[in-house]
């Protein structure tokens, strides 16, 4: 089968989030001007640069409530700052409460009864019980073509990593089986991991 985008794809279901699979979610907490937490999911992200560290996502739709885009982006359009936490697949059912499309009011944190702590280097609440938080000035806002498309890019100013994840001097992620997404409705779990080594090294 090939097909154009613009032309459509004549199956039930938008086949492109299926192809390109498995993605990690970044796990977004952002605060408002007047201090309102905010925590949602999104699948359009991961770490772009080493030195300094860097990590992205995509935000790609709109809330009646925020104009042109959702309450992250418009939150870290405010303040400038936002915290990654990665989810484990025993968060799985906390996440998606949080993905709904709830009131800018709303603190998804309390809506789905998620533990919180405040960040070390920014003005911001993380997930305090997630494998992982990466703490992040905003660098850049990009408007990408299409209504509502925008990637958010931030430089990582703090890292917090639980006790239990650190083996051996290395995070391991198999010590908390990070979820990531599919396409649909449907996720992936990381339950086993092998090393190749790089020609050269």
């Amino acid at each position: 089968m090939f097909y154009r985008p613009e032309d459509g794809h004549g199956l039930p279901h938008n086949p492109f989030n299926a192809i390109v699979t498995p993605r990690p979610i970044g796990w977004i907490s952002s605060r408002d001007g007047v201090g309102r937490d905010n925590l949602a999911p999104y699948s359009f992200f991961n770490a772009v640069a080493y030195v300094p560290p860097q990590v992205m996502f995509a935000s790609t739709s709109v809330k009646p409530d925020r104009g042109d885009t959702k309450d992250s982006v418009a939150n870290i359009r405010e303040t400038g700052v936002f915290c990654v936490s990665i989810v484990e697949y025993a968060m799985r059912d906390a996440m998606n409460q949080t993905s709904g499309p709830w009131d800018r009011e709303v603190d998804e944190f309390d809506h789905a009864a998620i533990e919180k702590a405040e960040c070390d280097t920014i003005a911001c609440a993380r997930v305090a019980g997630a494998p992982a938080n990466l703490e992040c000035r905003l660098t850049q806002i990009v408007t990408l073509p299409g209504e509502a498309n925008f990637v958010v890019f931030g430089e990582v100013t703090g890292i917090h990593m639980r006790d239990d994840c650190l083996k051996d001097g290395i995070f391991d992620v198999l010590a908390f089986n990070p979820l990531a997404r599919m396409g649909y409705r449907d996720y992936s779990v990381v339950r086993e991991k092998f090393s190749l080594k790089r020609p050269g090294e």
